[in-house]
C-alpha cells in the first residue's frame, strides 16, 4: 500500500511505476495498475505472465488482491492503467468484472498524452454484479 492519495496523476504515477515492474517475458506487454479506494488509499499490481498462458494474472487483478489482502476500505473510486507499449490500454473483460465486484467507478487512462476516466458504466454497461444476486 502507497500513501494516501486523492487525484488521477498520483495513481497514474504509481500504474506507471508498476508496470515498470511487471513480469512480461512472453508477450514483451507490460502494464501496471493503481486503484484508488473510497478513503484514498492507493493499491498497485503488474502483469506477471506464465509459460502456460492461462495461468497469467493481470495487473488490475494484482491490485485488486493487494487491497484485499491489507484489509478495510474495499470499494474502489477508480483504477488508473498504463502499459509503455499500448495506449489507452483499457482493462480485459475480466479485469473489468473483478472491478465491479468491488463497486469501482471509473478507469482512468492515458490517451493522446492526457489522462482520461472513463466511467465505469461506459467500459461495462450492463454489467453483473453482486447487486444482482440479491433477491
Amino acid at each position: 500500500m502507497y500513501e494516501t492519495v486523492a487525484d488521477h496523476e498520483s495513481a497514474m504515477r504509481a500504474a506507471r511505476e508498476a508496470a515498470g515492474r511487471a513480469y512480461a517475458p512472453y508477450s514483451g506487454f507490460n502494464v501496471g495498475a493503481a486503484l484508488v479506494t473510497g478513503g484514498g488509499a492507493l493499491y498497485a499490481g503488474c502483469n506477471v505472465e506464465n509459460a502456460s498462458y492461462g495461468l497469467s494474472m493481470c495487473a488490475e487483478r494484482n491490485a485488486v488482491g493487494a487491497m484485499v489482502l491489507a484489509g478495510g476500505d474495499r470499494r474502489i473510486e477508480f483504477v488508473a492503467v498504463h502499459s509503455p507499449q499500448v495506449a489507452p490500454c483499457l482493462p480485459c473483460g475480466a479485469c473489468r468484472q473483478v472491478l465491479k465486484e468491488f463497486g469501482c467507478r471509473a478507469v482512468v487512462v492515458e490517451e493522446r498524452g492526457r489522462l482520461r476516466a472513463y466511467s465505469f458504466e461506459e467500459i461495462l454497461p450492463n454489467a453483473f454484479g453482486p447487486e444482482d444476486l440479491r433477491s
